[in-house]
């Protein structure tokens, strides 16, 4: 009788090696445990073609990432002039293929490398900037304190690359300058919008043109920091924060 028992208790125990049996227990436990067990006994064709293909890794997006993340430190540091094929190769230890697979020329790999900057510097900006909780002069005033903190002569890396590439490239690549002015616009607007909220919250005259003076805070930074590289020296970056929000950016 034990034994019967124990016959009729197999036949009623789950066979986990068929498809069958594991859709019965996709109702029980759900799609994604279906999923995750009929994955063990019927591997996909990604699972298959990654088994098959192991060169295939050279030609991943991770390395096209990989790529852009060696050329931004490089660039950063050494500029664009300084920055050549062969040495952002040997950075990211990937044959010239690979890089060529990606990137037909220094020139688009140069605007890759820009596009990732102006996408991590832009965060901070949101981030500072589009913090509504503060008055909009005083997030203002933070935004460019960060900025002295992580491009002044005490940052790892000194300087604004869109800044150090405007000098180096503009004028030769119109694609790079195009790059630059539409990022440096982008940017601009920005700070317009600050402005905007200011001038609507009293904190600026009424006749302010918002975009204008945008401008010219901008540019006003990036003349400062090249001036802060040549003496290697914060003092223009201090002077730029003093003189913009205790004498120009007030209402008077």
């Amino acid at each position: 009788m034990a034994s019967e028992h124990r016959s009729k208790a197999r036949e009623h125990e789950p066979d986990t090696g068929t498809i069958e049996t594991l859709a019965s227990v996709c109702m029980r436990g759900g799609r994604a445990f279906f999923l995750q067990k009929a994955s063990r006994i019927m591997p996909t064709k990604t699972q298959t073609v990654a088994k098959t293909t192991p060169s295939a890794k050279a030609a991943t997006p991770s390395t096209r990432e990989h790529l852009i993340d060696v050329g931004l430190e490089l660039m950063r540091k050494y500029g664009y002039g300084a920055t050549g094929v062969q040495e952002i190769l040997d950075a990211a230890d990937v044959p010239k293929g690979s890089f060529y697979h990606h990137f037909n020329s220094k020139e688009k790999f140069t605007a890759a490398v820009l596009e990732r900057y102006v996408a991590l510097e832009g965060e901070h900006c949101r981030e500072v900037l589009g913090n509504t909780q503060q008055a909009p002069l005083k997030r203002l005033r933070r935004y460019f304190e960060d900025l002295i903190r992580s491009a002044g002569q005490s940052a790892p890396t000194q300087g604004c690359l869109m800044g150090s590439l405007s000098l180096e490239i503009a004028g030769t690549s119109s694609l790079l300058q195009r790059c630059l002015s539409s990022n440096f616009t982008s940017w601009q607007a920005g700070i317009a919008s600050v402005l905007r909220e200011a001038v609507a919250r009293g904190d600026l005259p009424k006749s302010t043109r918002p975009e204008a003076l945008a401008g010219f805070v901008l540019n006003s930074w990036e003349g400062v920091l090249l001036r802060s590289q040549a003496d290697r020296s914060d003092t223009p970056l201090k002077d730029f924060l003093h003189y913009m929000f205790e004498e120009v950016l007030v209402k008077k």
